[in-house]
């Protein structure tokens, strides 16, 4: 009796976990993805704005061959998803896990790993063919994300390797200052420069997000989420779907843009200007605690308050050098992390003294 009671405990077991994994699966399936992830480009076509690399990339999957790549450009432009849609259609989605090695700054990479863990794989010899019959490359890539983040002694290492193991592994390198790349690694690679993307393109892509997600919009609204992501994709997209969870169904507006982005409204910048106007620093010192305590990041105001100084027609050039060198200097203060209050203090009180020459 003990043996069958035992028996049946056995059998049910497995049905249970069966359940439980199906569950657990259909849950799986149902788990929100961010929708930079999910309008991610899955092939080279889905590319947008960036046609030399696209038609680089196109003749290249077409004779699957591939030479050493460096993507350079802003965020946001399409650096990373380019090559690792490239590498989906080489490979396939059953071989790209084997295939390709993706490394990015959070992962260490000094002269240890370089030495190590891309040395290593990049000795392996490849082999196997695609499932649907497609021609496979005989070789793998290694795609090194926020490349200018190495270090030198690295780079210098990673040179040696991609020279010795050519004939089995392609690199990638990507970065937003190419500068930063030493020379016997560029000069190693074919370079592709990212553009920052145009607005109607961005709009197109934006559109079609909120025709797919059934978001409703104003056209100010769209038009404020395209100047604020300054012609980054991602950026804009981040800002939709965030815009689209605090609206909650309804309209994404200018207004709400501008609240998610953190932008500075024009009224508060124009009280700001009118402030250092007034020659008073006792109002200067009170609009500009209130800007602080807002929660307003001092660097965003400082980058609207250089586009309004420009387009000031009553400073002449002389009074607009001197601010904008003072502008350079408070946002150089803040990024080594000097308080934001008496740098922008610092900032007001020589817009204010040159303001007052005219008078």
């Amino acid at each position: 009796m003990q043996a069958f009671l035992k028996g049946t405990g056995t059998s049910t077991k497995p049905q249970k976990d069966k359940a439980t994994a199906g569950a657990s699966g259909e849950n799986k399936k149902q788990k929100p993805v961010p929708w930079v992830e999910k309008y991610r480009p899955k092939c080279v076509d889905e590319v947008a704005f960036q046609e030399e690399v696209v038609t680089v990339l196109k003749r290249s999957l077409e004779g699957a061959d591939l030479p050493n790549l460096l993507f350079y450009g802003p965020p946001g432009t399409g650096k990373t998803s380019t090559i690792l849609a490239a590498s989906r259609e080489l490979y396939g989605p059953e071989l790209f896990r084997q295939r390709v090695l993706e490394l990015n700054a959070s992962d260490e990479r000094g002269i240890q790993v370089v030495r190590n863990k891309i040395k290593t794989f990049a000795q392996l010899t490849v082999a196997g063919s695609r499932s649907d019959g497609k021609p496979c490359p005989p070789f793998k890539i290694i795609i090194l994300d926020e490349a200018d983040s190495m270090t030198n002694p690295a780079q210098a290492a990673l040179r040696r390797t991609m020279e010795k193991e050519s004939k089995t592994t392609r690199f990638c390198l990507i970065c937003n200052y190419v500068s930063r790349i030493i020379e016997p690694l560029t000069s190693r690679c074919s370079k592709f420069r990212f553009k920052p993307l145009a607005d109607e393109i961005q709009e197109n892509r934006v559109l079609g997000i909120c025709e797919k997600e059934d978001v409703k919009y104003t056209k100010e609204g769209i038009t404020a989420l395209v100047k604020v992501s300054e012609g980054d994709l991602r950026k804009a997209i981040t800002y939709l779907q965030s815009a689209a969870r605090l609206t909650g169904g309804k309209e994404i507006t200018e207004q709400v843009i501008t609240e998610i982005a953190g932008v500075v409204s024009n009224e508060m910048i124009d009280s700001l200007i009118e402030a250092c106007y007034s020659s008073s620093f006792e109002k200067l010192e009170v609009v500009v605690s209130n800007m602080i305590n807002e929660g307003f990041a001092a660097t965003q105001i400082i980058n609207q308050l250089h586009d309004t100084i420009i387009e000031k027609e009553d400073l002449n050039d002389k009074q607009k050098s001197a601010i904008t060198e003072k502008l350079a200097e408070v946002d150089k203060c803040l990024m080594d992390g000097a308080d934001e209050y008496l740098q922008m203090i610092g900032l007001c009180s020589v817009i204010m003294q040159q303001v007052t020459q005219n008078n």
